[in-house]
Formats: C-alpha cells, structure tokens, sequence
C-alpha cells in the first residue's frame, strides 16, 4: 500500500475514533459522571450536547445532523410536513413538543402556517434549545411562542393544540418517562388532532440491526427500548383511544407515528 494511502486510512481511523469520542464525551459519559456524582433534577437525563449552547451551535450542522440519520432525516421530515399540509389548521394551534436540531422546526413551523395555524408553540425543558430555536424562526417569530416545560408533565392546557409533533425524544427519555411523555402528548391534543412521532426504529436487515444494537449500547441505550417494551405504536395502541399507523424507512431503521386521538 502507498504511503498516502496508508497515511489517509489512519486519518479516517483518527477522524472517526475522535468523533465517536466526542460524542460519547458530551452524551452517554456525561450521563455517567453525572450519576456518579449524584447530580439530579428533572433536566438530569439530559445530554449536554443538548444544554450547552457551545455544543448545540457546534453540532447543530445540517450534513452531520442527516449522516447520523444514515441522510433519512429529509424523508422523515417530509412526511410530518405533508400530513400537516394536508390537515386544516385554520386558527388552530401546533404544539412541537422538545426542539430537535436541523430544519425539522423551520419546516414544521412553515408548513402549520401554509395550513392556517394561528399558533405555534416550541415547548423544551432546556432553554437555550429555545433560544437557539428561536434564533432559527426569525421570520415567523409573531406567530411562534416559545415554553419552557417538561414533555413528560406538561404545565398547558388540555387539548389546547389540534397538533403535535415530537421529534426524536423518546428514544434519550429514561423508560418510566418514556409513557408519560406520549400521555401527555395526548392530554395536549383536542380530540381528532393529530400526533406526528418521528424515531428509531428495530431494522430489518441483521447487518443495521448489529451496527445500530452497538450504536445504542455505546451511546444511547435508552433507545433500545423502542424495539420492543416501549415500541411506541404498542404503547399508544395500549393506552386506547388512537388511531395508529406507522411509516418505516431505510429498511425499518426508522419510522414516523401518525396518531389521531379519538
């Protein structure tokens, strides 16, 4: 083998360990020193890639936000986008339960406004994803309203929105949490509104199902859960009153819940 190239397979192999350090560093290992150190609250199991406005401008990049999504992220988005184009949200209100990064908020928050909403609402327990949401929808901000509040216990009113999108939450929520965030999902929603859950997935092929078991275990092992005990679309068919249905994508590595409260 060439110089060169021996010298760029050891420069991917320094890039990519050092990504996957960085990461493990500002999710799961900061969990750990967080535990360790006994450090609670209800903002406890969030990672600080997600608090700390340093790393959120750092990695809230729109290549590395599709590649970690295996550059699913623009279908997924689109399917949420196409069902609240379809819907007639005049003078009705939309709900984005938990801020997520890329243009998922951007594109939400337009599609709710061409389909006549008359209000938009980012709730997150983490302020600063709220201001760097903000920062995001300047041209809209008159009809956005910004909430700090907890997806899992929810200050709003019932059925105050006729939608509600949660974008890749529940996999990073503990298990006790995880049902209580999709109830209260529910509890926010008018009834015949419409809840649009986008998130992991159990693949089909072994091979994405061996590199995304590993995935998970290194860094978000939360989210194995989601392939079985708390597959959401069980565990809003559980809870009664929905109606479900599920889209997957890339071989069944993800999936967007369209569900209708009764």
């Amino acid at each position: 083998m060439n110089t060169w190239m021996t010298n760029a397979v050891f420069g991917l192999i320094f890039v990519l360990t050092a990504t996957g350090l960085f990461f493990f560093v500002v999710t799961r290992g900061a969990l750990l020193v967080r535990g360790l150190s006994g450090a609670g609250g209800e903002s406890s199991h969030v990672y600080p890639i997600y608090s700390n406005m340093r790393l959120i401008k750092l990695v809230d990049f729109q290549p590395i936000i599709s590649a970690i999504l295996l550059f699913q992220y623009p279908r997924l988005v689109s399917k949420i986008v196409e069902g609240l184009r379809a819907t007639d949200l005049t003078n009705k209100k939309v709900l984005v339960t938990s801020c997520a990064f890329g243009n998922v908020i951007p594109r939400v928050v337009e599609a709710a406004l061409e389909s006549g909403a008359q209000r938009i609402l980012i709730a997150d327990i983490i302020q600063n994803e709220l201001v760097h949401a903000e920062s995001k929808l300047g041209h809209c901000s008159g009809k956005v309203q910004y909430i700090e509040d907890n997806a899992t216990s929810m200050k709003q009113q019932e059925g105050l929105v006729d939608a509600n999108v949660m974008f890749f939450l529940l996999h990073e929520l503990p298990h006790h949490l995880k049902a209580r965030a999709l109830s209260e999902a529910g509890r926010m929603l008018a009834p015949g509104g419409k809840l649009y859950l986008a998130e992991f997935h159990r693949p089909e092929l072994w091979v994405l199902r061996a590199l995304s078991w590993t995935y998970f275990k290194v860094f978000e092992p939360l989210g194995l859960a989601l392939w079985d005990t708390h597959d959401p679309l069980n565990c809003l068919n559980e809870m009664g009153g929905w109606t479900v249905e599920r889209t997957t994508y890339f071989f069944g590595n993800f999936q967007v819940i369209t569900a209708t409260k009764h």
